[in-house]
């Protein structure tokens, strides 16, 4: 695993390929390929859009999945709503993540 080592402020850090990291830190038993992952670290969308897109579902078939409205996936999707852990652990459910990726947010 290459490395580079870095201090800042006087402690030191490990710089490391994020593949590397998302090895070391089990991020790929999530099942999402790296261009999914590289999306969601980039947090310009909601966790749940990008999944929901990347399972190639329409909200209609997502929220019917989580057993929600339409309209309150929405409001999660564009943040209108945090949605509630029962909405969350509803959603990760339906599109076979673990609720941790759909935290990934700001």
């Amino acid at each position: 695993m290459a490395h580079d080592l870095l201090h800042i402020e006087g402690k030191p850090y490990i710089i490391m390929p994020l593949r590397d990291y998302r090895d070391l830190t089990g991020q790929r038993a999530k099942g999402l390929p790296d261009s999914v992952l590289d999306t969601l670290a980039a947090g310009q969308d909601h966790p749940v859009r990008i999944v929901r897109k990347h399972r190639g579902l329409t909200q209609e078939e997502l929220a019917k999945t989580a057993d929600m409205s339409r309209t309150y996936l929405t409001e999660i999707e564009t943040r209108r709503k945090d949605g509630s852990i029962r909405a969350l652990k509803a959603l990760a459910a339906a599109l076979d993540v673990d609720l941790a990726v759909l935290a990934m947010q700001d």
